[in-house]
């Protein structure tokens, strides 16, 4: 029977061998999850025997990350703004680079009616809805299986948000003061160059953004105006190389002003929209 200690080794080594990225720190998430220990209960215990049917658990996790196949949905689960969310493979796995979106649509949600577009796991619309102070959070997205998951983080993070099944705007209705948006925009020919977790597992439908990864934007920005209020706002996440095109896209669609905001490494990543 192998020690704990021997499990991680072993886990980091499978992993490496399969060309995983930051795989000590994989295998001990993995460790953690099936052991369900903490860093200083490994510390105490890590020559220790380890159970045979959680040595099971966590090889058969490992096996499976070997495959390429994210750690996030082995685990079911991600944080995102200091949240846990579930996550599965009908979703797009939340990123860090994300919460700059977040945060800026929360600096200015006091009082404000907000729509989330293409939403996913719901972690944009739930943190809003969580840590900002809207009056209506309300979210969209195409995918059926995609709404049950951001139902249920919307449940377990204890926060009202209304969810739309709609084909961008064909189910919407009302007026809002945000709108607030991550779709697809991955480049179609660029998708079969990404990491195999995202390529081969990540839903098609959450990363495609057409020939040149620009199409959503254009259909979000050009309708946006009708479902925004007379001083309305819109904050786009995009890739770091799509701020001058999706900043021009948002002007041509009637936005009076339109910025690039960066991300913590430096890069674009948010474009922030205002009718007047």
């Amino acid at each position: 029977m192998a020690t704990l200690e021997q499990l991680w080794i072993e886990g980091t080594e499978t992993l490496e061998s399969a060309g995983v990225a930051e795989a000590k720190l994989n295998a001990w998430y993995l460790l953690s999850e099936a052991f369900d220990i903490s860093r200083a209960t490994y510390l105490l215990t890590k020559d220790k025997e380890a159970g045979t049917e959680e040595q099971e658990r966590y090889l058969g996790w490992i096996t499976i990350r070997a495959t390429r196949y994210p750690l996030e949905y082995i685990l079911g689960k991600q944080e995102f703004m200091g949240l846990l969310f579930k996550v599965n493979e009908n979703v797009l796995i939340p990123r860090q680079d994300t919460e700059i979106l977040v945060e800026g649509v929360i600096k200015n949600s006091q009082g404000k009616k907000i729509l989330d577009m293409c939403t996913g796991s719901g972690c944009i619309a739930v943190s809003i809805a969580k840590l900002g102070h809207a009056t209506e959070v309300k979210a969209v997205d195409i995918s059926v299986r995609a709404l049950d998951v951001a139902k249920q983080n919307a449940l377990s993070n204890d926060v009202k948000v209304e969810f739309i099944e709609s084909n961008l705007f064909e189910q919407v209705s009302d007026q809002y003061d945000i709108i607030v948006s991550n779709p697809p925009y991955i480049e179609s020919e660029v998708i079969g160059t990404l990491m195999p977790e995202v390529r081969e597992f990540e839903p098609m439908l959450a990363l495609d953004g057409t020939e040149d990864g620009l199409y959503f934007y254009r259909e979000i920005s050009n309708a946006a105006p009708r479902y925004l209020t007379e001083n309305g706002e819109i904050f786009f996440e995009i890739g770091y190389n799509q701020g001058e095109a999706v900043t021009n896209i948002v002007r041509a669609a009637g936005f009076a002003y339109a910025e690039v905001r960066k991300d913590l490494a430096g890069l674009d990543r948010v474009v922030y929209g205002r009718l007047k």
